[in-house]
C-alpha cells in the first residue's frame, strides 16, 4: 500500500475515496454525506475522544488518523482565537460562537499546521487554517467569504477557530501576536503526492506559484490558495504551503465557469504560441532536456451518457499509442497535467486544454473515472505517466455558456468522437452541422370528436424536421444526432418544456380549459410567437383594452350563501373573447376561438378595485368556487346602474341586466285623495306602475321584461318608492293615498324630475309648503297671561293645523309651556266661535292637578271639568255645559265604549307617549276617540325607536303612515341606517311635528349643568354584585342568538337586579343585606348636607322606591327634613307646594316614574339621579321639574354610578338614545336606533 492511500484511507482498502459532492444526485452522494448532512447538530466535538454519531465520509480516515499519530490532541486551548478575534466583527463572532455551541462544526488535522473543517450553515461550507509562523491563514467557501465579501472573515471560519482551540489542534506561537490573513476559498484537496512525484514541485500548486490543480484560487482580491505541503523538495527554495513573494492573481485567467465576455478571451480557431496558456495557466515549456520527442494527438470523446447523467457536457480526454509496426492502437484515457502537457502534446491541443479548463463546471461532480479537474485515484496499472500524478485531468465537465463553441472548435479538429454508449471503445467521430439551428416546435393536434388534445416535441428547420426524441442528447444551445452530428439547438426560451417533452414522449388534455391556460403559460416564457411556437395551430393575437364584465347570480341559497346575497364573477372581455379574473398570467389562450390575449393588466386591476369600491366582497364560499364575490341583494340595483354608466356588462343567470331609465308618475286629484299613475323605462321597454308595484310589494328589485332580459330598479328607488307602495293603497293597478299623505306624496316625489301634477295635488302641496312662511299667532283676549314669541309661533302654527284639518304633535322640550300655548288655542277657539262642542285633555294622573291649575290660572273664562273619580257616567251627561273636559288615560280605557259614542272638538293627549306600545289598550282606546282635531304633547315623541311615532300618527292621522309593518319595515335597523330614507321621513313629517329646545328659544334661561358622580364600592358591596353578575352571565350567555331573543323578560331580570345591587344589597334581599354598605348613599349623604348647609334645595329621584326608603330612613337619622312622593302618594299638590314654598323643606325625595312628569319644582336648584335609566329622555324629564319656565337660578344636576357595573354600561348607550328622538324631528340630525342585541348584552354583563 503506497503512501497516498495509507494516509487516506488506513486499513480498509487500496482505493482511495471518491471525491465527496453534497448535492444530491451525485456519484459522491453517499449515505454518510445525507447523514451528515442530516445531523450536523450530532457532530460536536465534545472534547477527547472520537466524535459522536454519524461523521461525514471525507472527514472519518482523518479523525482516526489524528487520533493516532500524525496530529496527537491536546487537552487544553492554546489560545488561537484570543489573539485573532480583533480580526473579526462582534456580530461575526457571534454566530460563529452560536455555530460551534450548536455542534456544527466537523474538523481534522490535514498534517503539520493545517486544519480541514466542515462547517453547516444554510448549506455546508468547507473552511481551511494553515499556521505559518505568526500568520494564520484561513479561507472558506461561503458567499460572505468570497467575492462579495472580498475575503472577510466570516462566522464559519470562527467557529472553526474555537473548535481547533478547544481541541487544542493548532499551537500558538507564545508570546507572539499572530495575524489572521484571508486566502483563496479551498478546493477539494488531492491527496499528498507519492515519493516520486516529479521534483519540480509544480504539481498541484506545491511551488512559487499557484499550479494548475485550482485556477478558481486566483480571482482578484485572493491570495493564491495554499495546499497542504508535499514532501520536501530536492531543490533549495521549493517548498510546500502558501506562494511565496511574487506570486498573486497578476496574468491568471478568468474564474473557471465564467462565459465570455469581459476578461474572457475568444476561442483561437487554430494553434496557438507555446508555453504559457493564454490565461495565465502554467502551462511547461519541454524541459532542460533538449531531446525531441514525438507529439501525441489528442481526441476529445463526447461521453453521451455522462452528459445525460450530468445534465452538462462531458468530454473525455484520450490519446493512440503508435504500435511498433506503425499504426495506431485504440483510444486509451489521456490524464493531463501541465508539467507534462508541453512535451506530449502539440500546439493546438494546448491550446484547446487551455480553453477547457476555462470552460470546466467547477461545481459539478465528474462522475466515475476522475474528477472534474483533478484526478483522485490510480488509474489502472497499465495506465502510465500523469495518469498517476496528483491533480491530472482527463475529464471536462463544461459550463452551460461555452459548450457550442467548445465542441464547433473539437470537431474542427478532426479528432473529435461521439460514445454513444458505456464501453464503446472505438466511438464513431462527431462533425460539425453548419446549418441553421434546429427550432424547438410544439405540436398541438386534437381529436375528430373535439374532447382530446395531445402535445408533442418536434424539432424543425429549413427542409428538416425531426421528433424531439431523435437526438442522443439536448444541451443549452446544441444538441447531438446518433448519425454523428452536432448541430446548433435554438430551446424558444422554454427548455423546461422541452425537457419535460423529450422524458414523457406526450401530454394529453382532455379538459380545453385546462390546455388553454398550459398554452399560455408557455407562450409567456417562450420568447416566439405562437405561429412560429405552435405547429398547425393558428392563434389570432389580440392586443386591445378590455371591457369588464359582472356576471352575477339571482339571490338563491346557493353554495350556503343567504338568499339576501347576490353572487357574482368578474370577466374581462376583449374582442367577444371573456377572460376570468381568476386567471393568472398576462396571456390567455382560447383554442375554441383560436385566439391568444395580452392582458392589459393595469386595466384589469382597475376593474377589480371598482368592484370592491361598489361593495362587493369576497364570497365565504369562494374555495368552493374560486373567483366568486358577493353583494348584498338590496344594492344591486345601484350597483349595476352604476357601472352600466360607466361601460360596463352586466348579465344575470345568463341574461343581460337593463339598467334602469326614465320614471315617468303622474299625480291626479279627487274630492279628499290622490292617485298615483305611471311607468318605468328599462332599456327602450317600458313597465307599468303596477307590476313594478308587485315587484316591490314581493320585496324584489328585478323584473323579467317582455324580451327575456333582466330590468333592475336601483336600490334608492325602493327606499323611496317601495314606501310609497306600502302606504298606499292599490285599486286597478293605481296607488290611492288619503288628504293626510299628500306631504308624505310630495316629499317622495320631489327628487323624481318626469312627474306630472294635476290643479288639485299642486294646490295641497302649496299649502303644506307654506308651513315655513307661518306667522305668530297673538294670544286670545281672555288669556291671562303673556305669551314668549316663540310660543306665539306655537300657537299659529296650531291654527294652521286645525285650519286644514290635519294633527300634529307639539313636541317642545320640557319647562318650555306646551299646556299654556294649547289653552291659548282653546280660548282663541272660543273666541272666534269654532270650538263645535268640548275638548277632551287625556293626561297622565299626576298631571290632572297642573291641567286644573294652568286653566285656571290663564283661562278662566273656559269652563273645565275633572273627569276623574266617581260619578263619571253622571259627567258625561253634563259634557257639553264645558269647554274642556280633563281625564287620565286609565280612565280612557275603562270608559272608551262609552267616550268613543262622543265627537269632541279637539282631542288632546298629553304625554302622548303613554300610547307610544300601538297594541296597548291605552293606544287602542285612544284610537277609539273622535274629534274634529286631534293633537299630541309630547317632549319625547320617540322614546326608544320609531315605531312609536306611528302609533301616535295613527291617532292623529290615521292611515298617514300607512300600515304599522310597513312603516316598521321603513323605520327597521336596515332603513334607518339610510340617510336619505331618513330624510325623506323626517321631510315629510315636519309640517306635523313642530319642536323648539331651552337653547333655542329661551336665551335668558339659566344654565344647566350635567355632572356624573363615580362611587366606589366597599368589598363587601362589590362581592355581593360580582356574585349576582357571574350568576346571570352563566345563565343567559350560554344561551344561542335565538334562544336569547325568547328570553327578553330574563334578561331584563338580570339587568334590574344588577342595578339594585349597584344601589344598595338591601335591594336584593332586605333582610340579609340590610346592614351592608351602600357606596350610593355614602356619597349623597354629604352632599345633601352641604347643600342643606349652604341654604339651597334638592331634588332626588330614584326609579327604586324601595332605595328612596332607604334614603328617608337615613335622612330621618341625620334629622334632615324632606318631602316625599310615589306612585302611591295621594295629596300631590299639597306636598309641591310645601317643597316650593317652605325654606324650612330642602329635600325632595321623589319617585322617577311619578314625579318625572308634569311637576314645576323651580325651588331645587340641585337634582340627583340615584341611578341611570335605559331612556335618557325620562332623566331629562326629571332635570326640567327644575330647570324649566320660572327657574331664575342656575341648576346643578348629578348623576350617581357606581364604577365598573352596569350602570357604568348604560351610561355609555344612553348617548345612543340621546340622538335617537332627533333623528326624525330634526331632519339634519344622523342619530341610528338601535336595539339591544347579544353584544350589547356581552357589554353589559363584563
Amino acid at each position: 500500500m503506497d503512501e497516498l492511500t495509507k494516509d487516506w484511507r488506513p486499513g480498509d482498502s487500496g482505493r482511495p475515496e471518491p471525491p465527496i459532492d453534497d448535492r444530491p444526485g451525485t456519484t459522491a452522494d453517499s449515505a454518510v454525506a445525507r447523514a451528515f448532512r442530516g445531523r450536523i447538530g450530532s457532530d460536536l466535538d465534545s472534547g477527547p475522544g472520537t466524535l459522536p454519531g454519524p461523521v461525514d465520509s471525507e472527514f472519518a480516515p482523518d479523525l482516526r488518523r489524528q487520533e493516532s499519530s500524525v496530529e496527537p490532541r491536546r487537552k487544553a486551548p492554546t489560545g488561537i482565537a484570543q489573539k485573532v478575534a480583533r480580526d473579526f466583527a462582534e456580530g461575526v463572532r457571534a454566530r460563529g460562537r452560536a455555530y460551534f455551541a450548536k455542534g456544527r462544526v466537523l474538523v481534522r488535522v490535514d498534517g503539520p499546521g493545517e486544519i480541514a473543517a466542515k462547517v453547516r450553515g444554510t448549506t455546508s461550507y468547507r473552511v481551511r487554517l494553515w499556521l505559518r509562523g505568526d500568520r494564520l491563514l484561513a479561507s472558506c467557501t461561503c458567499p460572505y467569504f468570497g467575492p462579495e465579501g472580498a475575503g472577510a472573515p466570516c462566522k464559519h471560519i470562527w467557529a472553526t477557530v474555537l473548535a481547533t482551540d478547544a481541541r487544542g489542534l493548532l499551537e500558538s506561537p507564545d508570546g507572539r501576536p499572530l495575524r489572521l490573513i484571508p486566502v483563496g476559498p479551498p478546493r477539494r484537496q488531492p491527496s499528498p503526492p507519492p515519493a516520486d512525484a516529479p521534483p519540480n514541485g509544480h504539481l498541484n500548486g506545491h511551488g512559487h506559484g499557484p499550479g494548475p490543480a485550482d485556477p478558481a484560487a486566483h480571482r482578484p482580491g485572493f491570495v493564491g490558495y495554499p495546499d497542504r505541503p508535499g514532501p520536501r523538495s530536492r531543490k533549495p527554495g521549493h517548498q510546500g504551503g502558501p506562494p511565496g513573494p511574487g506570486s498573486g492573481p497578476k496574468g491568471f485567467p478568468p474564474r473557471p465557469g465564467a462565459p465570455f465576455g469581459k476578461g474572457a478571451k475568444p476561442l483561437p480557431k487554430g494553434p496557438g504560441p507555446q508555453g504559457q496558456g493564454k490565461g495565465g495557466q502554467a502551462l511547461q515549456q519541454p524541459s532542460q532536456n533538449k531531446a525531441k520527442k514525438t507529439k501525441r494527438r489528442l481526441y476529445y470523446i463526447v461521453d453521451v451518457p455522462a452528459t445525460q447523467a450530468q445534465g452538462r457536457l462531458v468530454i473525455d480526454l484520450a490519446r493512440r499509442e503508435r504500435k511498433p509496426d506503425g499504426t495506431r492502437g485504440p483510444l486509451r484515457p489521456w490524464w493531463h497535467t501541465p508539467a507534462t502537457a508541453a512535451s506530449k502534446v502539440d500546439a493546438e491541443d494546448l491550446q484547446v486544454l487551455e480553453f477547457l479548463q476555462q470552460a470546466r463546471d467547477l461545481g459539478a461532480s465528474a462522475g466515475a473515472g476522475g474528477g472534474n479537474g483533478h484526478a483522485h485515484s490510480h488509474s489502472s496499472s497499465s495506465s502510465r505517466g500523469p495518469a498517476r500524478l496528483p491533480g491530472a485531468i482527463r475529464r471536462f465537465v463544461l459550463a452551460p455558456g461555452r459548450q457550442v463553441e467548445i465542441v464547433e472548435r473539437l470537431c474542427r479538429t478532426g479528432r473529435c468522437r461521439l460514445r454513444r454508449t458505456d464501453g464503446e471503445e472505438d466511438p464513431p467521430g462527431l462533425r460539425w452541422d453548419d446549418g441553421p439551428p434546429w427550432q424547438f416546435w410544439l405540436d398541438v393536434r386534437q381529436d375528430a370528436a373535439g374532447k382530446r388534445w395531445t402535445w408533442r416535441g418536434a424539432l424543425h428547420r429549413k427542409h428538416g424536421r425531426m421528433d424531439l426524441a431523435e437526438p442522443l442528447a439536448i444541451l443549452p444551445g446544441m444538441l447531438v444526432l446518433g448519425t454523428g452530428r452536432a448541430a446548433r439547438f435554438d430551446d424558444a426560451g422554454v427548455p423546461q418544456w422541452v425537457a419535460r417533452l423529450r422524458d414523457e414522449k406526450e401530454l394529453i388534455f382532455l379538459d380545453a380549459e385546462k390546455q388553454d391556460a398550459m398554452l399560455a403559460s408557455i407562450l409567456e416564457e417562450s420568447k416566439l410567437g405562437p405561429s412560429d411556437l405552435i405547429e398547425d395551430l393558428p392563434l389570432e393575437t389580440i392586443r386591445s383594452a378590455p371591457r369588464p364584465r359582472l356576471v352575477a347570480r339571482s339571490p338563491r341559497r346557493n353554495y350556503g350563501v343567504e338568499a339576501d346575497r347576490v353572487l357574482g364573477q368578474l370577466e374581462y372581455v376583449y374582442e367577444g373573447t371573456a377572460v376570468p379574473a381568476q386567471t393568472t398570467g398576462n396571456l390567455f389562450v382560447s383554442t375554441s376561438r383560436n385566439v391568444v390575449i395580452h392582458r392589459d393588466v393595469p386595466a384589469e386591476q382597475a376593474a377589480a378595485i371598482r368592484l370592491f369600491e361598489v361593495g362587493f366582497r369576497e364570497s365565504k364560499d369562494h374555495l368552493v368556487d374560486p373567483g366568486t364575490l358577493e353583494l348584498p341583494a338590496k344594492r344591486l340595483g345601484a350597483v349595476v346602474r352604476e357601472l352600466v354608466a360607466e361601460g360596463w356588462q352586466v348579465e344575470a343567470e345568463g341574461e343581460v341586466i337593463q339598467p334602469v331609465g326614465e320614471f315617468k308618475l303622474s299625480v291626479t286629484s279627487g274630492i279628499d285623495w290622490f292617485e298615483l299613475d305611471g311607468a318605468v323605462d328599462f332599456g327602450g321597454q317600458s313597465v307599468p306602475l303596477p307590476e313594478v308595484m308587485a315587484a316591490a310589494r314581493r320585496g324584489e328589485n328585478r323584473i323579467t321584461l317582455a324580451d327575456g332580459s333582466i330590468g333592475v330598479l336601483p336600490e334608492d328607488w325602493m327606499k323611496k318608492y317601495g314606501m310609497l307602495v306600502d302606504l298606499g293603497t292599490e285599486q286597478n293597478g293605481i296607488l290611492r293615498f288619503n288628504l293626510s299623505q299628500a306631504s308624505l306624496l310630495d316629499a317622495l316625489l320631489a327628487s323624481q324630475g318626469n312627474v306630472k301634477v294635476d290643479e288639485g295635488f299642486r294646490r295641497a302641496r302649496q299649502q303644506l309648503r307654506e308651513f315655513e312662511g307661518l306667522h305668530a299667532l297673538e294670544a286670545p283676549e281672555g288669556f291671562q297671561g303673556t305669551l314668549r314669541p316663540y310660543q306665539r309661533e306655537g300657537l299659529g302654527w296650531l291654527d294652521y293645523l286645525q285650519r286644514f284639518g290635519f294633527g300634529g304633535i307639539l313636541a317642545d322640550d320640557m319647562g318650555l309651556g306646551k299646556t299654556i300655548q294649547v289653552l291659548a288655542l282653546l280660548q282663541h277657539r272660543k273666541e272666534r266661535g269654532d270650538a263645535q262642542g268640548p275638548a277632551l285633555a287625556v293626561v297622565p294622573r299626576s298631571l290632572v292637578f297642573n291641567w286644573l291649575e294652568e286653566a285656571a290660572k290663564f283661562t278662566p273664562k273656559l269652563r273645565v271639568l275633572d273627569y276623574t273619580g266617581r260619578g263619571r257616567p253622571q259627567m258625561r251627561e253634563t259634557f257639553d255645559q264645558y269647554d274642556l273636559i280633563v281625564t287620565t288615560y286609565g280612565t280612557v280605557r275603562t270608559d272608551a265604549a262609552e267616550l268613543a259614542k262622543i265627537e269632541f272638538d279637539f282631542v288632546i293627549l298629553d304625554e302622548a307617549q303613554a300610547i307610544k306600545n300601538a297594541t296597548s289598550q291605552a293606544a287602542k282606546a285612544c284610537r277609539l276617540l273622535r274629534g274634529r282635531h286631534k293633537l299630541a304633547m309630547s317632549g319625547t315623541p320617540i322614546e326608544n325607536h320609531l315605531g312609536e311615532l306611528w302609533s301616535i300618527f295613527e291617532f292623529l292621522n290615521p292611515g298617514m303612515l300607512g300600515s304599522a309593518n310597513a312603516f316598521k319595515g321603513l323605520t327597521s335597523a336596515s332603513a334607518g341606517q339610510d340617510e336619505g330614507a331618513r330624510a325623506g321621513l323626517a321631510k315629510a313629517l315636519k309640517p306635523f311635528i313642530l319642536r323648539r329646545t331651552k337653547a333655542q328659544v329661551v336665551k335668558d334661561l339659566p344654565e344647566k349643568t350635567e355632572n356624573t358622580l363615580y362611587c366606589t364600592m366597599e368589598p363587601a358591596q362589590r362581592r355581593i354584585y360580582e356574585e349576582l353578575k357571574a350568576h346571570y352571565r352563566h345563565a343567559l350567555l350560554r344561551k344561542g342568538t335565538s334562544d336569547l331573543n325568547k328570553s327578553k323578560i330574563e334578561v331584563l331580570e338580570a339587568l334590574l337586579r344588577l342595578r339594585q345591587a349597584a344601589c344598595h344589597p338591601a335591594l336584593i334581599n332586605a333582610e340579609q343585606y340590610a346592614e351592608e354598605p351602600s357606596a350610593k348613599l355614602d356619597m349623597l349623604l354629604p352632599q345633601l348636607a352641604e347643600v342643606v348647609d349652604e341654604g339651597h334645595k334638592a331634588l332626588v329621584f330614584s326609579q327604586f322606591t324601595t332605595f328612596l326608603g332607604l334614603v328617608r330612613d337615613a335622612l330621618d337619622q341625620e334629622g334632615l327634613t324632606y318631602e316625599y312622593l310615589d306612585g302611591r302618594t295621594r295629596n300631590r299638590a299639597q306636598r309641591v307646594e310645601r317643597f316650593q314654598n317652605d325654606p324650612d323643606c330642602p329635600i325632595f325625595l321623589i319617585s322617577l316614574k311619578a314625579g318625572g312628569l308634569g311637576l314645576n319644582l323651580t325651588a331645587a336648584e340641585y337634582v340627583y339621579l340615584l341611578d341611570p335609566w335605559w331612556n335618557p329622555a325620562v332623566e331629562a324629564q326629571a332635570i326640567d321639574r327644575s330647570h324649566r319656565i320660572g327657574q331664575t337660578r342656575n341648576v346643578f344636576a348629578y348623576r350617581l354610578i357606581c364604577r365598573d357595573t352596569v350602570e357604568q354600561k348604560i351610561v355609555d348607550l344612553q348617548q345612543q338614545k340621546r340622538e335617537l328622538a332627533d333623528a326624525i324631528l330634526n331632519a339634519d340630525n344622523r342619530s341610528i336606533i338601535k336595539s339591544l342585541s347579544r353584544d350589547d348584552l356581552e357589554f353589559l354583563l363584563s
